[in-house]
């Protein structure tokens, strides 16, 4: 079969396809070979700054023409790259025998042995992969998860005076407002953006086992270790770890996605207080014409999106959790199976826009049912228990807690009359009794957040 969006065997490269196309940029194989040749042509353009003695008389001229081999990198010229790597077996050096040729094609090709001078593939690979890592983070994730933030903190405002009934354990508990408990979750999210944006992106850089055995050999006058923190820091913007094995010890691509897994595991709870809610008859959903809940009732609005979002965070975080346990472990110096893990980052990524997309677009159909919240309130006086013990305590009232116990933790409803009549039994004054009968389920709220 021709490979298309119903023929893929994931669902990410086929049904999601069009809500994760974007993820392409920066964990596609094209991609990977696009940040391979971007790190080659910017590393040898770094040496040549340096300069290496044979590099001294290298026209400067020529890095705009050498950096249009990245900049106008185009499927064709990775496909020429799959054709090469289809006789070396190795990917990296692939990409190196591409770049030469492209040297020749410029007429620079007397200096292309300085192209992967002194690296190991893996000095490629561990700055193309963080390299496309920060750029997905900074041009897709951020941006999506500080769009959900904002449309919680909008939310949050809207409904900043609903009060509402809030449960623990499932049970009626002291009232809350609905505006409040959404910014719990806009904090929440806020507290680990944060956290993810101060989380260094780490490179491994140094030559065979890290050491920059062969650059020293050649060169043993230039000091590599400052070349390369220079070279990783200043051109690629990312954080040159100083003591490696052959690969990066990964580390901090654990931090990010443990970071990630946090983010994902909150927006999954929003998830489940949202269909939770929906149930309790608190949001309505607004009904698209032409569109069917379910195939044999036809009076069905499922919460469906909030559901979708759910599925796919556990997806997510189960790949992101097997990457931060398995990339940080590698036999001695190395071996390969960090390899094909790091080809899955994207999967994860792409699980969790899609996650995001769906709990916004569930967010953007709900309507407020204040009937709904206000019948509620009304049916569970006995929440206001709380509230006039408290004052009772603060008046040096016997047993006040006790005396509440007893009147509430029965089968009984409680109502207002009830309530009130109990409030008329107690032996206080009238002001008192006055700021008792004051209290309502629908003002006993606590702080206007």
């Amino acid at each position: 079969m021709e490979l298309n969006n119903l023929t893929a065997i994931s669902p990410v490269d086929g049904r999601y396809r069009g809500k994760v196309a974007s993820l392409g940029e920066y964990f596609s194989e094209y991609a990977l070979i696009k940040y391979r040749v971007f790190v080659e042509i910017e590393y040898f353009i770094a040496l040549c700054e340096l300069p290496l003695p044979q590099l001294e008389g290298f026209d400067k001229s020529k890095y705009d023409a050498i950096r249009d081999i990245y900049k106008n990198f185009t499927e064709k010229d990775a496909l020429r790259i799959k054709e090469i790597e289809s006789v070396t077996n190795h990917d990296v050096k692939a990409v190196e025998y591409f770049i030469k040729e492209r040297f020749d094609a410029l007429q620079i090709g007397d200096d292309k042995e300085f192209i992967h001078f002194g690296l190991t593939s893996q000095d490629i690979n561990n700055t193309s992969v963080p390299c496309s890592i920060k750029d997905a983070i900074q041009e897709v994730y951020l941006p999506m998860l500080e769009e959900l933030i904002e449309k919680l903190t909008q939310l949050a405002e809207e409904w900043k005076q609903i009060p509402m009934l809030a449960k623990t354990h499932g049970q009626p508990a002291s009232p809350t407002r609905l505006g409040k408990e959404i910014l719990v979750f806009v904090e929440r999210l806020l507290v680990q953006l944060e956290l993810l944006k101060a989380i260094p992106c780490y490179a491994k850089f140094g030559g065979a086992t890290g050491n920059f055995n062969a650059h020293i050999v050649a060169y043993p006058e230039i000091n590599w270790v400052e070349f390369a923190n220079n070279f990783v820091n200043d051109h690629l913007k990312l954080e040159r770890s100083q003591l490696t094995t052959q690969i990066a010890h990964y580390d901090n691509y654990s931090a990010t996605f443990d970071n990630m897994k946090r983010i994902n595991t909150i927006i999954l709870d929003l998830n489940r207080d949202m269909w939770t809610y929906i149930s309790m008859g608190y949001f309505k959903q607004k009904i698209k014409a032409g569109e069917v809940g379910s195939s044999a009732m036809p009076h069905k609005v499922n919460p469906i999106d909030f559901e979708n979002s759910e599925g796919n965070v556990g997806i997510a975080n189960a790949m992101f959790e097997h990457l931060s346990a398995k990339l940080p472990v590698s036999r001695l110096q190395r071996d390969l199976t960090d390899s094909t893990v790091l080809r899955n980052i994207g999967v994860p990524f792409a699980h969790t826009v899609i996650s995001i997309k769906s709990t916004l677009k569930g967010l953007d159909k709900l309507l407020l049912n204040n009937d709904e919240l206000e019948k509620d309130l009304d049916d569970n006086w006995a929440v206001v228990a709380e509230a006039i013990q408290t004052i009772l305590r603060r008046e040096a009232y016997p047993n006040p807690y006790e005396k509440l116990k007893e009147l509430t933790r029965t089968n009984k409803k409680m109502n207002q009359e009830v309530i009130h009549d109990f409030i008329d039994t107690l032996d206080v004054n009238e002001d008192i009794k006055e700021e008792l009968k004051a209290i309502t389920p629908h003002n006993y709220t606590g702080v206007m957040f």
